[in-house]
């Protein structure tokens, strides 16, 4: 066993050295995390969202939870002026609109089933859970990324089986 010492920032001398390449995600893809389509709607009403796996939940008294978003991202404005956002959470039968909101172009809401939440946030049918949130202050800048709290406002759950993310590929609790 290897100990190390308080006063040395050193990593332990098997533990390669971290770089932000393919082989640390690689092995953060050791991590299962739940899938989620993460959506608001923009200053004109229209509904925007993206596929989130940084989803987590941070205090019950408050409801609170939080998840990250790229800070280059084409939908960080909407999120930020909304001040409100809603997470579905995909149930097993969801790998599609993972895959379709986790893409860029066209309008990501084009045939798929939603209605408004109660906060104006789109909630998707068929998912295994939902949330909406109140953002209770500014994102945080973290890396190439920014954190965004929420105070959760209302949530039901359907009793669906989640999907989830793992090894660079969706999963079910089968898997």
């Amino acid at each position: 066993m290897t100990l190390l010492h308080p006063q040395r920032n050193d990593p332990p001398p098997e533990a390669p050295v971290v770089t932000p390449d393919r082989s640390l995600r690689d092995m953060l893809g050791h991590y299962a995390t739940g899938v989620t389509v993460v959506t608001t709607t923009d200053r004109t009403g229209n509904p925007v969202g993206l596929t989130v796996n940084s989803f987590t939940s941070v205090s019950l008294r408050p409801p609170m939870v939080l998840w990250c978003l790229n800070r280059g991202s084409s939908t960080r404005d909407a999120f930020e002026h909304s001040g409100h956002y809603a997470v579905n959470i995909l149930a097993r039968d969801q790998s599609g609109l993972a895959t379709r909101f986790a893409g860029s172009g066209a309008n990501r809401f084009s045939d798929v089933p939603w209605r408004l939440g109660v906060a104006g946030q789109p909630i998707l049918e068929g998912v295994s859970a939902w949330l909406v949130c109140r953002m209770p202050g500014a994102a945080i800048n973290a890396g190439d990324h920014v954190v965004l709290f929420g105070r959760v406002l209302a949530h039901r759950t359907h009793h669906a089986d989640p999907l989830l993310f793992a090894h660079g590929r969706y999963r079910t609790l089968d898997d």
